[in-house]
C-alpha cells in the first residue's frame, strides 16, 4: 500500500524545494493537500510524479514544480480571495485554498467540477467555491480577486480576466510561446502580471513547458 504522506514529502524535497521554493506556507500547502484525489484512480500511483497529469477532458494537473514556483510568485496572503482560471479537477484550487480566505474556482466541464467538488470535500477544503462557466471569462461576479492563477497555459490572455483584478492584485500563469497541439506541453514563459494604481505591469519569470488550455486562442485576424 502507498504511503502518500511520504510520497509526498518526496514530492516536496526532491522536485519543489530544490526549484528556488522557500516559502513556508507554500511548501505546507503541498505537504497538506492529497494530490492522489485529484487524478482519475487509475493514475494514482503515478500522481506525484514531475510531470502534468491528464486528468479527463482536455486538463492536466500541472507540474508541481511549476505550480509552486507560480504560487510562491504570486504571495497570496490568508486575508485575500483568488480565481482559479480552468480549475480542471481541482487541485490548484485546493493548494490555493490553504494560503488565501478564499478561492473561486471556474471550470468548463461539469464532470470535472463535480469531480472536484469530491475532492474538496474528502480532504476537507471548504472555502473553494466550484463554478461551472467558461474560464476565459473568469468570474466577475465575485471580482475583484487578489490573485488569479490560471491552471495551465494560454496561448492569448484575456483582458476580461486581467480586469478583475484589485488594485495590488497578481495574475500568474503561463503564456504559450511555442508551437503544438491543445493538450500538449509545449514552450511558454511564466509571467507575473501586477495591478497597480497607474495600470497594469508584466514580468516574465522563467520559461516552462505546461499544457495549454482549450478557449484562449486569440481572435483570427481579418484578412483582406
Amino acid at each position: 500500500m502507498t504511503d502518500y504522506a511520504k510520497v509526498r514529502m518526496n514530492m516536496v524535497e526532491s522536485q519543489i524545494r530544490p526549484n528556488k521554493v522557500t516559502d513556508p506556507a507554500v511548501l505546507s500547502a503541498f505537504l497538506e493537500v492529497p494530490r492522489e484525489l485529484f487524478v482519475p484512480e487509475a493514475l494514482r500511483g503515478a500522481a506525484y510524479i514531475d510531470e502534468d497529469l491528464p486528468v479527463g477532458g482536455n486538463r492536466f494537473l500541472m507540474e508541481p514544480m511549476v505550480l509552486a514556483r507560480l504560487l510562491q510568485t504570486a504571495a497570496p496572503r490568508p486575508t485575500e480571495q483568488a480565481l482559479v482560471v480552468a480549475s480542471g479537477a481541482g487541485y490548484d484550487a485546493a493548494i490555493l485554498g490553504r494560503l488565501v480566505q478564499g478561492v473561486v474556482a471556474v471550470e468548463a466541464d461539469a464532470a470535472l467540477a463535480e469531480a472536484a467538488r469530491a475532492a474538496f470535500t474528502a480532504c476537507n477544503t471548504g472555502n473553494v467555491t466550484q463554478i461551472v462557466a467558461d474560464p476565459a471569462a473568469g468570474h466577475p461576479a465575485k471580482a475583484p480577486y487578489d490573485v488569479i492563477l490560471l491552471a495551465g497555459s494560454v496561448r492569448h490572455l484575456p483582458d476580461a480576466l486581467t480586469q478583475q483584478l484589485a488594485e495590488g492584485g497578481r495574475l500568474v500563469g503561463v503564456v504559450k510561446t511555442g508551437e503544438g497541439a491543445i493538450g500538449q506541453a509545449s514552450v511558454g514563459q511564466a509571467v507575473l502580471i501586477e495591478r497597480g494604481p497607474g495600470g497594469f505591469s508584466r514580468r516574465v519569470l522563467f520559461d516552462a513547458a505546461v499544457a495549454e488550455l482549450p478557449g484562449f486562442e486569440p481572435a483570427p485576424a481579418f484578412v483582406f
